[in-house]
């Protein structure tokens, strides 16, 4: 045993003189300017042939072991030419100056750049959404953000509360992870309204992933996930205004504003009020056709930037008081059944992050990072007679490590995560409390050749204080079989807690009873998927052809069944199957200068065992298409965007035991919108005009037995189309950048 002991000690020794004896190379980068050398912060500095580098700090140095197999370094820097410089073997320390680039006569490329796309060099199926792309549409908050989009589809979950929910390869959104800036986001208590708590002035941009995503975020993504890119003081205007209203009676007022305390450090404000003081009853059913509501909504962002520290804060605050039912409800009265069928939503929710990131300077692509999320949602509701109160306090923490392993094209992130999650529900008399624990930890492996070959492979293990142990593991591969064609395979699991209460809101505005038949286990998917994408180069203007097939198969899926009881939505966990598929085919062409198309046609085939009969699920589109135009005229004076949304037949939930004036048809019918948009530019300002829904469609009698609302048959959730006709709006966008 002492052998083996001083064994051990002096190879830790012999390795201790070895580190402690490697040579490094210090020096310090200049460039020239007005004949004086002045440090220049951020020049790749490399071994000739090798991937071992560094990047100069703030003052132009930089430290660099001496490579064996290399004795040349190269300098590169954007704006400079590429420089070599020769080490001798007894040098330690050098000083370089880099030389400018030869400048050509001025010359100017006109194109108009895309504002969503799929980066070539992404390995996941990702769509970048661009704060271009945001302003076709009137794009109020998130859930009206997608109009555009082929790939994902937002919808009303009832006819009554306005909440709205996004569809995603066939799949609910409680399905997909909503992230914010890497942070999942808008869970629990706000699945049902969340998408309306971020305002489009806000978002930068937003990436949306099919299928399984990177295991770095956790193990919640399914069938995709979104993430939001809120602006942030170092980019955005120095002040904007953005101020909407339609004929409906909705007014919006978005102001953001940044200051700088100094180089390093920065704030910014962003605010947001919205209201619905108008009452509509355009088809005379004794409802509002929309919810009247006041928003107020306030974010405060804090970051602080250097060369190798980054520390982002922010605080988040939201009220929101909602109001909906029937014309001649009074709130003032007590709530029996001789008063109208009210509506009441009151949400309180602050939220406050806290990111800190340290890069190591003396070891390129290596990082330590950490993010931190607390989060408290309040909701005090009443839908007629039922009353249902809930509150959430949840914690997030995610600690990630990233850097290489023989070189670059081989690096590596590992980490652990904890969630938190607290709930507290009552639904009249009865109590829906619990607390989730999920520890976790995590390891992902990225290789890249840089032109073909990209692989990303994780593993995650978390461990649920109710369900136990669980494994998610992912894998996403990206092959260019040329420059212009490009192959993407994705594969993993997801796992979901549900929160069965909190996400099927629009149910209480009905006279069915939630009636749980077990406890609800966790959701456990399997997503497979390819991608095929195709480039043209036709008449110097590039088309993208993209094609998608994804599969997802539930090993468990809580099931939330209208059909088997008329009279009661029944709550169990899958026995037997449950399958969606999804297909997809887009293609994007500037058909002429400044004249952008997007033409999209998706399939979905999503099927579920309920009872014990596997039927197709219930208000899911079987058919999609999409044709959308986007103009601009020279120097971006005027803007015209047009989208048409073919929507097909979706089946509807069983109502064939009701009685035979409030029967259903099994299937809804196909339908088309239309949705336009014209913007005139000024310097500082723009103004825009636009219509939604120009078809005038709509689903005339949404609300079945609206006439007896606390009757057996009162039902306000089987909404397959829009509840409102044709929406014009007009607003004005104020920049100062």
């Amino acid at each position: 045993m002492n052998k083996i002991i001083v064994y051990c000690i002096s190879i830790l020794v012999l390795i201790s003189i070895q580190t402690k004896g490697q040579q490094q190379i210090k020096g310090t980068v200049f460039e020239s300017v007005e004949e004086k050398n002045k440090p220049l912060p951020g020049v790749n500095i490399y071994w000739l042939g090798t991937q071992a580098g560094t990047v100069s700090d703030e003052n132009g140095q930089f430290k660099i072991p001496v490579n064996n197999n290399s004795h040349v370094l190269i300098f590169s820097f954007v704006g400079y030419e590429n420089d070599s410089l020769h080490i001798h073997n007894n040098k330690e320390t050098v000083s370089h100056v880099l030389k400018t680039n030869r400048t050509l006569d001025e010359f100017e490329v006109v194109q108009r750049a895309k504002t969503s796309y799929v980066s070539r060099m992404s390995t996941l199926n990702s769509i970048n959404i661009t704060s271009g792309e945001l302003v076709r549409a009137a794009c109020c908050n998130l859930s009206e953000s997608f109009e555009t989009s082929a790939s994902v589809d937002v919808s009303y979950s009832d006819a009554v509360t306005g909440a709205k929910q996004i569809e995603l390869l066939g799949l609910a959104g409680i399905y997909t992870q909503i992230l914010g800036e890497n942070i999942p986001n808008l869970r629990g208590l706000a699945n049902s309204f969340g998408l309306m708590y971020i305002p489009g002035s806000w978002m930068e941009s937003i990436q949306v992933s099919k299928g399984s995503s990177s295991v770095l975020n956790g193990f919640e993504s399914i069938s995709g996930q979104i993430n939001v890119e809120m602006k942030k003081p170092a980019e955005s205007e120095k002040f904007f205004l953005n101020l909407y209203q339609n004929q409906m009676g909705r007014s919006e007022i978005n102001i953001n504003t940044k200051a700088s305390l100094s180089q390093k450090f920065k704030t910014m404000l962003l605010a947001h009020f919205s209201n619905q003081s108008s009452k509509h009853d355009g088809n005379h059913d004794g409802f509002l056709d929309e919810p009247l509501y006041t928003q107020y909504n306030f974010f405060n962002r804090w970051d602080y930037n250097t060369p190798h520290f980054e520390f982002q804060f922010g605080i988040k605050a939201l009220y929101e008081n909602r109001r909906s039912g029937q014309l001649s409800f009074r709130a003032e009265l007590p709530r029996d059944t001789s008063n109208g069928f009210g509506i009441k939503l009151n949400t309180r929710r602050y939220e406050t992050f806290l990111k800190t990131g340290y890069i190591f300077l003396s070891r390129p692509a290596t990082s330590l990072g950490i993010q931190q999320q607390l989060v408290y949602h309040g909701f005090d509701s009443y839908l007629g007679l039922n009353d249902y109160k809930a509150e959430q306090f949840s914690y997030y923490l995610n600690a990630l490590f990233q850097s290489y392993f023989a070189d670059t094209r081989h690096t590596y992130t590992t980490g652990f995560s904890l969630i938190y999650d607290k709930f507290n529900e009552n639904l009249n008399d009865s109590l829906y409390d619990r607390v989730e624990r999920v520890p976790g930890a995590f390891f992902q492996y990225t290789y890249s050749d840089g032109t073909k070959l990209n692989v990303i492979a994780g593993l995650r293990a978390d461990h649920h204080n109710e369900f136990g142990l669980f494994v998610t593991p992912r894998l996403h591969l990206r092959y260019s079989l040329n420059p212009h064609t490009i192959i993407r395979i994705s594969a993993g699991k997801g796992y979901r807690s549900a929160n069965v209460l909190a996400e099927n809101v629009s149910l209480l505005a009905s006279s069915r009873l939630i009636v749980f038949r077990e406890n609800p286990r966790l959701e456990e998917a399997w997503n497979l998927g390819i991608n095929l994408s195709k480039h043209f180069d036709i008449n110097n203007r590039e088309l993208t052809l993209s094609v998608d097939a994804y599969r997802t198969d539930f090993i468990n899926q809580v099931i939330v069944d209208r059909d088997t009881d008329i009279n009661r939505v029944l709550v169990y966990n899958l026995d037997g199957r449950s399958r969606a598929n999804s297909f997809q085919v887009e293609a994007n062409y500037e058909l002429i200068n400044g004249l952008s198309a997007t033409a999209a046609v998706r399939y979905n085939d999503v099927k579920m065992t309920y009872g014990n009969q596997l039927l197709e699920k219930p208000l899911v589109n079987k058919y999609k298409g999409l044709i959308s135009l986007s103009y601009v005229t020279n120097l971006k004076k005027w803007q015209f965007d047009l989208t048409t949304q073919f929507n097909g037949q979706t089946r509807l939930p069983s109502t064939t035991e009701l009685p035979e004036q409030y029967r259903l048809s099994e299937y809804s019918p196909r339908y088309t919108i239309v949705n336009a948009q014209v913007i005139k530019y000024f310097r500082k300002w723009n103004v825009y005009l636009g219509a939604e829904n120009l078809t005038n469609f709509k689903q005339h009698h949404p609300i079945i037995a609206a006439h007896d609302p606390y009757g057996k048959y009162f039902d306000s959730s089987i909404v397959w189309g829009p509840v409102y006709g044709i929406k014009v709006y007009t607003g004005l966008r104020y920049t100062i950048e």
